[in-house]
């Protein structure tokens, strides 16, 4: 928990993309003694439930730089933002592949462009998490922007550790 300087007691998370909200939440930016600053966003107990029972007194909840965290019953996305805050750049799909599907087995991701980079075109950032797919032995087979409904999202659908001499469909 943070207290920011003439402000009340808050649970925030270091934000993992500076000017990004997810669900709203406010930003609160702190300037360091060395003049760096940094921005964190408040985690609402009232639409998640860990932040909830953090604040209720929780001792523990395992989550660190680097973790690896297994989350259920994600609904909106507001407690597993704030984990991916918290853990960091995480290889969320790939590593999920290697412990749940089987070789062929199929998985869907969504991309959201500026929550990876928003100083370049939401194409380039598609195009970008798809060669770091491949890197993980996962091969698309469809990409897909989700254009007039989602603004700068897309769906991706492919397959696990197809054999080499299997090609994937070129993501377009």
């Amino acid at each position: 928990m943070v207290r920011p300087p003439g402000k009340e007691e808050a649970l925030v998370t270091r934000n993992l993309v500076p000017g990004e909200t997810v669900y709203n939440e406010k930003l609160i930016t702190i300037q360091n003694e060395d003049g760096t600053k940094v921005e964190y966003r408040v985690w609402n107990p009232f639409r998640s439930k860990l932040a909830a029972a953090i604040l209720g007194g929780l001792d523990n909840i395992w989550i660190k730089p680097g973790a690896k965290v297994l989350y259920l019953g994600a609904a909106s996305g507001t407690s597993v933002s704030h984990v991916s805050d918290i853990v960091g750049s995480a290889r969320i799909i790939a590593l999920n592949a290697s412990y749940f599907l089987k070789t062929r087995g199929h998985f869907i991701i969504s991309i959201k462009a500026n929550c990876i980079d928003s100083t370049i075109a939401a194409e380039t950032v598609f195009q970008n998490e798809v060669k770091k797919l491949l890197l993980e032995h996962l091969r698309p087979h469809e990409l897909l922007t989700l254009e007039p409904f989602e603004r700068d999202h897309a769906c991706v659908v492919g397959a696990y550790r197809l054999p080499s001499k299997e090609k994937s469909a070129t993501a377009s």
